[in-house]
């Protein structure tokens, strides 16, 4: 049942490289509460890039503080971590993920892939050729819209002395880049040489 020129049910040495196009990146400041949405098509792509397996999407976040903790007679207080969540959806695909910015700097990334991750780098067996390919190979399903949420809530550390009241906390400068993640693979026949 494969396909001309595919093997048929056996062992496969898998391997595959992952690349990246630049999609967006940018820089805004999210109020608490609020989210900043991103919506983005693979149309602004080279006629190249779209040609090219895209399996995934890759959103990286980088935040700082601007909570100042206060020292003095009617407060002691720290600054309180900030969650940011990030946000990455394609077709029916989507995934998300929280950071902190801990009272201070933060970072993290969101992962969206429809491609089998696992397989890269192993030798699969009982499979054929042609249903390694389909697990590995998009089809075009990269190309389309995407939809980037990234969101706020914001905390700020109250006084050790009640009367001090709670430091001010509005929001985060959240930057950010999109890129696409591109697969290049290969499938050869695995024949394992045992010792004479």
């Amino acid at each position: 049942d494969s396909p001309e020129g595919m093997g048929g049910v056996g062992s496969y040495e898998v391997s595959g490289e992952i690349t990246y196009i630049d999609f967006d990146e940018g820089g805004e400041y999210i109020a608490d509460g609020t989210s900043l949405t991103i919506d983005l098509n693979t149309d602004s792509l080279s006629d190249m890039e779209q040609e090219m397996n895209i399996v995934g999407v890759l959103v990286s976040m980088t935040y700082d503080e601007d909570e100042e903790a206060r020292n003095g007679l009617q407060c002691l207080s720290q600054t309180a971590p900030d969650t940011i969540t990030g946000s990455a959806s394609h077709l029916n695909f989507t995934n998300s993920a929280d950071g902190q910015n801990g009272g201070g700097s933060g970072a993290h990334d969101v992962t969206t892939e429809w491609y089998n991750s696992s397989m890269i780098d192993t030798v699969v067996e009982g499979l054929s050729e042609s249903s390694i390919t389909d697990q590995l190979d998009a089809k075009g399903a990269g190309l389309g819209d995407y939809s980037i949420e990234i969101s706020v809530s914001a905390a700020g550390d109250s006084c050790t002395n009640p009367l001090g009241g709670q430091n001010e906390d509005n929001g985060e400068d959240v930057s950010y880049t999109i890129q696409l993640i591109v697969l290049d693979y290969s499938i050869v026949p695995f024949v394992e040489i045992e010792n004479i």
